[in-house]
């Protein structure tokens, strides 16, 4: 196999097939990342890829999925994503699933019909890093984009059928953000309509920028407690049907979903499972809104009272 460099995966992709389609990421800028300041970003040559399915078939009797890597393959073009979609699917005729990476602003220039036809073609979920749903929490951060443009790429990729899972960072904006990064995260989990929602803890290395900030006194970070408060606020702003929307999608029994995935006339429940269960977490919490809600809140303030429920530190990675 062709790998350079670290590879990455997201936690879900563990029994995946990772298969590096690109090189470091387009954006590479976020100042908590450290994960490819050593890369720069390029294709991979698509006759290097199909080397890696061929060789990948000789030792695997069932692969079931596939994961395109690094950062942002989604980056490509829609031809050349089918291309790559149509040998895993004559390699591996049992694969029921490719994911990737992806930035909003990749998802957004491609079409509903190119979406239609990339899951047609097995695309079946994208990754998305959203990070915060405070637009000056992510210009701080660098993210390159917007709380209201990666809702809008969210909304459009579930509308295609293809599932995302959207990430976001505890701590992002530190002690002086705490309450407008928890509220305005909880408002963007509730519009979006996500079919999995990551709740991540920050934990940064020495090579980031952030992390020299945390060194200057520019950037605090949150205690533990303050860490399990500010995921208090955010579960508690996730308010299922969309904020503002007034499009909430019910089913027949009048069950409210997250997010407008499907338009105010849809008739189904679209629920949004949510793990907050990565080694970073101070508290691992598990449920899919809006049903576990009220019991998610009812765990926050049972370890705020014990707080030997948290994590150890010596625990903690990323």
């Amino acid at each position: 196999m062709h790998y350079e460099g670290d590879i990455y995966r997201p936690p879900s992709e563990a029994r995946s097939l990772i298969v590096q389609v690109t090189v470091g990421c387009t954006h590479n800028g976020c100042t908590f990342c450290p994960s490819y300041k050593a890369k720069n970003f390029r294709l991979k040559p698509f006759e290097t890829v199909l080397e890696d399915l061929i060789e990948a078939r000789k030792y695997y009797r069932r692969v079931e999925r596939v994961f395109f890597a690094d950062g942002d393959a989604f980056c490509m073009t829609t031809g050349k994503l089918m291309r790559l979609l149509d040998a895993v699917r004559e390699i591996f005729p049992e694969c029921r699933r490719v994911g990737s990476y992806a930035r909003a602003e990749q998802i957004l220039k491609k079409s509903e019909d190119e979406l239609k036809a990339l899951l047609d073609a097995g695309l079946g979920i994208l990754y998305i890093g959203a990070e915060s749903g405070s637009d000056e929490v992510l210009r701080r951060v660098n993210k390159g984009e917007t709380s209201a443009r990666i809702t809008e790429a969210v909304r459009k990729a579930e509308r295609a059928g293809i599932q995302t899972s959207v990430t976001f960072i505890s701590g992002l904006g530190g002690k002086e953000l705490m309450e407008e990064h928890a509220v305005k995260t909880g408002e963007m989990i509730s519009a979006m309509g996500a079919s999995y929602i990551g709740l991540l803890t920050l934990l940064l290395t020495p090579e980031t920028p952030l992390f020299a900030d945390v060194l200057s006194g520019d950037f605090t970070q949150l205690s533990p407690l303050e860490a399990v408060d500010e995921l208090e606020i955010i579960i508690s702003n996730v308010n299922c049907g969309g904020v503002g929307s007034g499009n909430a999608v019910r089913d027949t029994t009048g069950n409210v979903n997250c997010g407008d995935a499907g338009g105010a006339d849809a008739v189904r429940v679209k629920e949004t499972v949510l793990r907050s269960n990565h080694p970073s977490n101070w508290l691992e919490l598990r449920g899919t809104l809006p049903r576990d809600k009220d019991a998610m809140l009812e765990q926050i303030r049972g370890a705020k009272s014990d707080p030997r429920m948290l994590r150890s530190g010596r625990y903690r990675a990323l």
